[in-house]
């Protein structure tokens, strides 16, 4: 009987930690009256980071604990900037392009679990900044170019951890959509574009997920500094109801007054400009009042409560991860993920029988790839799976051979090359921006093996678009594999043997070059110079193609894609049909079927996209408001429902400074693609 009350005491506070991200009212009079007890040094105190980079200050006598965080996206990385080991999840842009909510957030619980086993409270996670050019360094962290697929797979990643009883953080707020010169580029946009494009993330993180913590960004936005930039986050996050922590990116506030004033919360790695002797000098002019740094330490503090910090064992807990379930977690997320864009002569999948040579090589061939910087993981020893490894494990009866070089001889006799390429982290990371195209090394790679035969499978490991034009018609297929973790070897396997189907849909538009992408005129103009004393220039760039982003631009700048955002094959072939679109609460339900009338099972990742037909501002050809993943066996038919809120017709107006949506007639469009729609109907708005 004591064991049974112990078991359902332990489950009733994991419910209660489970359900605790809202912040009530009770967490705000507890904060406000832990505030009222403390002194001023420990309210300086408590606004930054110790110096170990990744934790908080602890007031023993107010019961206030010490909080540790930690990156990433893709596991737990660092805790007080120690590399430790963690369950190796695919990537961002992987995970946006699985077009899966319920693998997302098995991948949020997943990395929370991690973070419990490691006494981590604060995940420094998720990263949602708008996919705007493919040589942006930490494209593979985020979810690609459209504002309603990044809301949606930010908002199941954050409710999926914070289920768990860990905090998320969203970032980088706002505009982070380059890494070249990050602290000194100006993201110059309208009030439309950043409310149509780069906010809508963060905005249902906070209304709908009520993610813990923002994390601003290093960039200014229109002239300011995000970590300083009340209007970013007084006139918007605020005013959208969030009640949790804003916390700077690591060193990227650069003056006190402008920190105190900004609404940011929280100071990081440590206090370089929230130092005591430099916040007491303000409040003794009156240049911030006590009031000023109370709001802080307030917003801090109910957080804290919301997610149960002030009351429960903070200790690492290594019982919270069971590494069986963590390890299928990331094997199906990877399975969701890779992209197939070309499949000529119907080469995938893979022939079986030991006759069947297949020539494994590259450099990728036989390393488990991740972009760089905090994107980074260091997976558990004897955990990560190599593609070579994962095809010699899969029991195909094939032979397969790894070459550390082109051999003439087992290129002309094999049935197939799989040849991995493209970018890892020292090529693709943080702080810096990435070539478009494969190294020199790789380029002559492919040119040696197309010698010899054209029965080539590239696997591309990448954050984004690559230069695939120069041999693209040198090989028979293209899978876009992106960053897979540490199941990826495995994931492909299944993919490339025909075990599984590719499901993966691109996250965004693979417009074949750099100059075809619109937005690439303004992303690499000439910097517009302006000296400053504290920094010696900075650089502006205008977001010149305004909500044109990407597919909204297609229609609008008339440019065709190589592959359209949405695309991807499959296995099979489908068949659309019975196209339903009735009222429904807010809104309307879409309905339709689907057919599978090829000859393998498979996923079909099905996008609902509203046209407004008649529109009283300059809009998008058509946007992305729904879309839904179904397994379809083959022969058989599954019938789909979307429903299309009342968001899903609206616009920014910039005159009344809010959503609307105008009357008239709206055509419903159900396709595979952006590129590619299969059905339609019009619809009456009043």
């Amino acid at each position: 009987m004591r064991k049974l009350l112990l078991i359902l005491a332990a489950a009733a506070a994991s419910a209660c930690i489970a359900s605790a991200a809202e912040i009530t009212s009770e967490h705000k009079e507890r904060a406000a009256k832990l505030v009222s007890q403390m002194t001023l040094e420990e309210k300086i105190e408590l606004i930054s980071g110790k110096v170990d980079g990744f934790s908080t200050y602890a007031i023993p006598r107010l019961g206030i604990p010490s909080i540790r965080m930690a990156d990433g996206p893709q596991g737990v990385r660092n805790i007080g900037r120690k590399n430790i080991q963690s369950t190796f999840y695919p990537c961002g842009i992987s995970a946006a392009a699985s077009f899966n909510r319920d693998a997302v957030r098995q991948m949020g619980a997943g990395i929370a679990c991690a973070a419990k086993a490691h006494g981590v409270q604060i995940m420094l996670c998720p990263g949602v900044n708008i996919y705007r050019s493919a040589l942006c360094g930490r494209n593979f962290e985020y979810y690609g170019e459209d504002p309603y697929l990044c809301s949606e797979t930010a908002a199941n990643f954050i409710e999926g951890m914070q289920e768990e009883g860990v905090m998320a953080t969203i970032k980088h707020f706002a505009l982070n959509q380059q890494e070249f010169d990050r602290h000194g580029v100006s993201s110059n946009a309208d009030e439309r574009t950043m409310n149509e494009i780069y906010f809508p993330s963060f905005r249902k993180a906070v209304q709908k997920s009520k993610v813990g913590a923002v994390m601003t960004s290093y960039n200014l936005v229109n002239g300011t500094h995000a970590a300083e930039n009340p209007s970013l986050v007084k006139d918007n996050l605020r005013k959208w109801g969030f009640e949790g922590i804003v916390m700077t990116d690591w060193v990227s506030t650069y003056s006190t007054l402008n920190f105190m004033n900004s609404g940011v919360d929280f100071e990081m790695p440590h206090n370089i400009v929230s130092n005591p002797a430099a916040v007491k000098a303000l409040l003794e002019n009156g240049a911030v009042s006590e009031s000023d740094l109370d709001e802080k330490c307030i917003h801090i503090l109910q957080t804290y409560a919301a997610f149960g910090f002030l009351d429960g064992n903070l200790e690492a807990d290594p019982s919270a991860e069971d590494p069986a379930l963590s390890q299928k977690r990331a094997y199906e997320l990877a399975l969701e993920g890779p992209v197939l864009l070309k499949n000529d002569d119907g080469i995938l999948p893979l022939k079986g029988g030991k006759k069947n040579l297949i020539a494994v090589l590259g450099p990728n061939s036989n390393a488990i790839v991740c972009g760089g910087g905090s994107g980074w993981v260091n997976p558990e020893d004897g955990k990560g799976v190599t593609i070579a490894e994962g095809l010699k494990a899969l029991g195909r009866n094939w032979n397969i051979e790894l070459l550390g070089s082109p051999k003439p001889e087992v290129l002309k006799k094999a049935s197939a090359v799989v040849l991995c390429l493209g970018f890892d982290k020292d090529t693709e990371t943080e702080n810096s921006d990435r070539s478009y195209g494969l190294d020199k090394r790789q380029k002559a790679l492919i040119e040696s093996v197309a010698a010899y035969t054209d029965r080539i499978v590239v696997v591309l490991n990448s954050g984004g678009e690559v230069d695939i034009m120069p041999w693209k018609d040198k090989v028979k297929a293209i899978i876009m594999d992106w960053y897979p973790g540490q199941e990826g070897g495995n994931a492909l396997a299944s993919i490339l043997s025909g075990k599984v189907s590719p499901s993966g849909r691109l996250p965004f538009t693979f417009w074949g070059s750099l100059k075809a992408n619109p937005a690439q005129k303004w992303y690499d103009e000439a910097p517009q110079i302006h000296k400053d004393k504290v920094r010696q220039h900075y650089h502006y760039v205008t977001y010149g193609e305004g909500v044109f982003l990407g597919y909204r631009g297609v229609e609008h700048f008339g440019v065709e894609p190589l592959y359209p955002f949405g695309y991807g094959l499959t296995y099979t072939s489908f068949e659309y049909s019975d196209l339903s679109v009735v009222p429904a609460g807010d809104g309307f339900d879409v309905s339709f079927s689907i057919r599978n009338s090829g000859k393998a099972d498979a996923k079909e990742a099905a996008q609902v996209y509203v046209a407004p037909k008649e529109a009283s501002v300059l809009r998008p050809a058509k946007e992305l408001k729904g879309y839904q993943k179904k397994l379809v066996a083959k022969g058989a038919t599954e019938r789909y429902t979307i429903h299309l809120d009342a968001d899903a017709f609206c616009y920014y107006d910039i005159v009344s400074h809010s959503w609307k949506a105008d009357p008239g007639e709206y055509e419903i469009q159900v396709g595979a693609s952006a590129g590619d729609i299969k059905l339609k109907a019009s619809v009456q708005l009043k």
